[in-house]
C-alpha cells in the first residue's frame, strides 16, 4: 500500500514536471517568434510610418501634404517596402499642433512631417529624436527661433521653403501698377512668417517710391475689418503667404473687388481667391521635393540636421482672369492665367 502511495506520488510529480516543461516551451517559442519578427521587420524596414501634422485645411497647405504622400509613396514602393500615413488637421490651433505631435511621439512614428509653422514648431518642441520634415514653411531661422541661420538646423530638422522671391513680387508689382502711391500690407499678426515677408518686402517697395502701410488681422474674426481699412487707404493691396489669409479668400474679395483695390498675392491659392496676379510656387512640386527628403531620411540613413532647407525649383508669374476682367486690369505677356476651379 505504501508502495502504490509512493509510485502514484512519483507519478503525478512526472506529470507536473512534463506539462510544466511544455507550458515553457509553448510561451518561449511564442516570446521568440514575436522578437524575432519585430526584429525582423525593423531590420528590413520593410514598413515605415509618417506623422504629418497640417496646420489647416486650404489648396495651398493641402497640395504641399498631397505631393508629400505621393512621392515618398512612389519612391518607398519602388523599393519593395510600404509606408503608411497618420495625418491630421490642426484647423488652424497651434495647442491642436501639440496635441497631434504628442500623439505621433507616443505612438513611435519613424518620421513626422509639420506642414505649416505652427506644426513645425510644435514638432521642433515635441521630440529631438524622430526626424522632422518641414514643408510651406517662409523662414526656418524665424519659425525656429534660431540665430546665426546657415541653412541647416544641426538638430533633427529639415524640409522645404515657399518663399517666393519677394524682390520678384515687389517687381511685379511695380510693373502692374506703376503709378500706384499707397500699398496696403495686409497679413496676420499671429504668423510670425507673414510678418517675416511684409518686413522683407516693405523697403523693398519703399525703395521704389511707395508709401507702404501695415493692416495686421489677429485672426479670422477681424479679416474683413481689417481688409476694410486697408481699402480706404490704398491704392494696391500686397497680401503674403499668410495661411489665415489663404482661408478667407472669400472675405477678402467680397472686399476688395467691389472697392476696386486690386490684390498682389504671396501664392497661387489666395490669388485665385481674392488677387489679380503673384509670383507663385508649385506647392504639390514642394511636397514632392519633402517627400524626397523623407526618403533620402528614412531609406537612405541621411541626418535632417546636415540636410540644406530645399527652396521651391521654379517660381511662375500668374494671374486671375476673373478678377482682372472686373477690374478693368491689363496683363502684361508672361503671365500664365490661373486655371479656374
Amino acid at each position: 500500500m505504501q508502495k502504490r502511495r509512493l509510485l502514484a506520488a512519483l507519478l503525478a510529480g512526472a506529470m507536473a514536471f512534463s506539462l510544466t516543461a511544455c507550458g515553457s516551451s509553448n510561451g518561449d517559442t511564442s516570446d521568440s517568434t514575436t522578437d524575432s519578427t519585430t526584429d525582423s521587420a525593423t531590420a528590413s524596414g520593410a514598413s515605415y510610418t509618417v506623422g504629418v501634422c497640417q496646420l489647416m485645411q486650404h489648396v495651398a497647405l493641402d497640395a504641399a501634404t498631397q505631393g508629400f504622400q505621393d512621392k515618398l509613396t512612389e519612391l518607398v514602393e519602388a523599393d519593395g517596402k510600404t509606408v503608411e500615413f497618420d495625418v491630421q488637421n490642426a484647423s488652424g490651433d497651434s495647442a491642436t499642433c501639440t496635441t497631434i505631435v504628442n500623439g505621433f511621439v507616443s505612438s513611435g512614428v519613424d518620421l513626422i512631417m509639420g506642414n505649416g509653422t505652427a506644426a513645425l514648431q510644435a514638432a521642433q518642441s515635441g521630440t529631438a529624436d524622430i526626424p522632422i520634415l518641414g514643408t510651406s514653411i517662409t523662414d526656418y531661422a524665424t519659425a525656429l527661433d534660431m540665430s546665426d541661420w546657415t541653412g541647416t538646423t544641426g538638430t533633427n530638422i529639415s524640409g522645404t521653403t515657399d518663399l517666393a522671391p519677394l524682390d520678384g513680387q515687389a517687381e511685379m508689382l511695380k510693373e502692374l501698377f506703376p503709378d500706384a502711391k499707397n500699398v496696403g500690407l495686409l497679413y496676420c499678426s499671429a504668423e510670425p512668417n507673414s510678418a517675416y515677408q511684409i518686413n522683407t518686402i516693405k523697403p523693398m517697395l519703399e525703395e521704389m517710391g511707395y508709401t507702404c502701410t501695415e493692416y495686421a488681422f489677429t485672426d479670422s474674426n477681424d479679416v474683413a475689418s481689417i481688409t476694410t481699412n486697408a481699402c480706404a487707404s490704398s491704392d494696391v493691396i500686397y497680401i503674403p503667404t499668410d495661411n489665415t489669409a489663404a482661408t478667407c479668400t472669400e472675405t477678402i474679395r467680397n472686399v476688395v473687388v467691389p472697392a476696386g483695390v486690386p490684390v498682389i498675392a504671396g501664392e497661387q491659392g489666395i490669388c485665385s481667391g481674392c488677387g489679380v496676379a503673384t509670383l507663385s510656387i508649385d506647392y504639390y512640386e514642394l511636397g514632392e521635393m519633402t517627400g524626397q527628403m523623407a526618403y533620402d531620411i528614412l531609406v537612405g540613413g541621411q541626418n535632417p540636421g546636415e540636410m540644406e532647407i530645399q527652396p521651391a525649383p521654379t517660381f511662375t508669374k500668374m494671374y486671375n482672369e476673373s478678377i482682372c476682367q472686373e477690374l478693368g486690369i491689363t496683363v502684361p505677356e508672361g503671365y500664365e492665367a490661373i486655371a479656374a476651379e
